[in-house]
C-alpha cells in the first residue's frame, strides 16, 4: 500500500445527490447534485472563504477534484464562491484517480451489511474495486495533489475518503457528511489530525 506524503491538505466531499438522500450506493454512477447539494456546496465555499481569511488553517492555492459530475460541480461552486467574495480564481484540475470506487453490482442498491466487510477487506461485491486497491489508488492521487508547493483543496467522495483514512492510520469506517470541509495535517509525533473548517 502507498504511503502518504506528510503534507497538509483540505478535503471536501461533494454535496448531496438524490442517491445520497435515498441511502443508495453511488460508486461510479454519475449522479448529479440535487438542490440541497448545490446549497451545501455554496455553504462549503463560504466556510472555506472564512477559513482562508482567518488564515488559521493555511491558504489553499489550488483545487483538485474527481472527474465525476457531483464532485466537479461542487469544486466549481466552491471556486466561484471564493471569487464572489473577492478572492482570486484558483486553478482547478481533475485527477481521475480521485474518482469514487466502483461498487460493481451494488451500485444503485441500498448500502447494507456487505459494506463493513468490504472495508475490512473480507468481501468485494462482484465487479467492484477491492478496498485494498482503492487505498492504493487514493493514496497515489492524494500524493499527486500535495506534491506541488502550496495547500490543495481535494474535492472527491465518501468511500474514497474512507480509504484515505485507512492509509492515514485512522479508523476507516467513518461516514463523512456531504460538503463539510476538513483540514488534514500530519504531525511527526501524533500522525494525521483531521479538523472541520473553520
Amino acid at each position: 500500500m502507498s504511503q502518504l506524503l506528510p503534507r497538509p491538505y483540505w478535503y471536501l466531499r461533494h454535496g448531496q445527490t438524490d442517491w445520497n438522500r435515498a441511502g443508495l450506493s453511488q460508486g461510479r454512477t454519475d449522479v448529479p447534485l440535487n438542490e440541497t447539494g448545490i446549497e451545501q456546496a455554496v455553504e462549503a465555499g463560504k466556510l472555506i472563504e472564512q477559513a482562508i481569511r482567518a488564515a488559521e488553517q493555511g491558504r489553499i492555492t489550488r483545487i483538485v477534484c474527481s472527474p465525476l459530475e457531483r464532485a466537479h460541480r461542487t469544486a466549481v461552486i466552491v471556486r466561484d464562491q471564493l471569487v464572489a467574495h473577492g478572492l482570486p480564481a484558483l486553478p482547478l484540475s481533475v485527477d481521475d484517480g480521485l474518482a469514487e470506487v466502483c461498487f460493481g453490482e451494488q451500485e444503485g442498491q441500498p448500502i447494507a451489511d456487505w459494506y463493513d466487510d468490504w472495508i475490512a477487506e473480507q468481501y468485494t461485491p462482484p465487479g467492484a474495486e477491492p478496498f485494498a486497491e482503492l487505498k492504493s489508488r487514493a493514496a497515489r492521487a492524494l500524493n499527486r495533489a500535495t506534491a506541488a508547493d502550496g495547500l490543495p483543496l481535494v474535492v472527491a467522495h465518501g468511500a474514497l475518503f474512507r480509504a484515505l483514512r485507512a492509509v492515514m492510520a485512522l479508523p476507516a469506517n467513518v461516514r463523512l457528511p456531504n460538503a463539510i470541509p476538513l483540514s488534514a495535517v500530519h504531525d511527526a509525533q501524533t500522525g494525521w489530525n483531521l479538523s472541520e473548517l473553520p
